[in-house]
């Protein structure tokens, strides 16, 4: 199928756009992104924090779909599966997340919502740009090392990170909405093992497409999770005199 645009283009706009996502790690060190426990006033209208979650997290698999509904479009195998698995997590967190979290009556500015969908349609048009255009994974790939060990990272960051949303739902009685300090597992060790486990997810993504859109959604997933994750171990301090001292925000040990 021919390409509306060519590489060199295509490199271009992805460096770019990495660029900026490694400004936006700096720059959320400044100003923590008001939604979740961060809300706040000033930022405009509000809406649902349901509602919010769903269209910010389904656009990117609309953007994605999208590119493969062109006539001529075909896909190979390992194509598919990286796609299956890039949308088995947008599933989650665009349907069943939501459904999940105990935040009855909570809010998120629009303006987030908004701005997550335009980071959505971009990573996804990266995406869909480089599986209908720019790749040509043959069968042979699935047996190619990079692909193995990403797979196995992808899954082992996809479980850590369900396995944390989980456990922080779970802290929450029907009705509730109060914070609670997590216990256990890897709770003991860091603030954020929800994050922790998107962040090795999408390092195994990256690693088994060997590609630039995968290096490129990697980092933006970096320059978001971490400063968030030390906001949030922050926040965990101030509100709790009883936070244990010697957990970290992200990675064990470290940070």
């Amino acid at each position: 199928m021919k390409a509306l645009i060519s590489y060199e283009n295509y490199l271009w706009i992805s460096l770019i756009w990495m660029g900026i996502g490694i400004i936006t790690f700096f720059y959320l060190f400044i100003k923590t992104a008001p939604y979740g426990r961060h809300t706040r006033e000033g930022w405009g209208p509000m809406i649902d924090n349901k509602l919010g979650w769903f269209i910010m997290e389904f656009t990117v698999l609309l953007v994605l779909y999208s590119y493969f509904t062109q006539i001529g479009f075909q896909l190979s195998w390992p194509s598919w599966i990286m796609v299956a698995l890039f949308t088995l997590h947008y599933l989650n967190r665009s349907f069943i997340f939501p459904l999940r979290i105990r935040t009855q009556g909570k809010k998120m500015p629009l303006v987030i919502a908004l701005m997550a969908i335009g980071f959505n349609i971009m990573n996804g048009s990266l995406l869909g740009m480089h599986f209908t255009w720019f790749s040509s994974y043959t069968i042979a790939w699935l047996y190619d090392p990079r692909f193995i060990l990403g797979f196995i990272i992808f899954f082992t960051g996809m479980a850590i990170n369900w396995i944390a949303d989980t456990r922080l739902i779970n802290l929450r009685k029907p009705g509730e909405t109060d914070y609670k300090i997590p216990h256990g597992w890897l709770f003991e060790y860091i603030s954020c093992p929800n994050l922790l486990g998107e962040i090795i997810e999408w390092l195994g993504f990256a690693i088994l497409t060997w590609s630039i859109p995968g290096l490129v959604f990697f980092v933006w997933t970096f320059a978001n999770l971490v400063p968030r994750a030390i906001a949030h171990h922050k926040w965990y301090k101030e509100k709790f005199a009883d936070y244990p001292q010697q957990r970290k925000a992200v990675f064990p040990f470290l940070w």
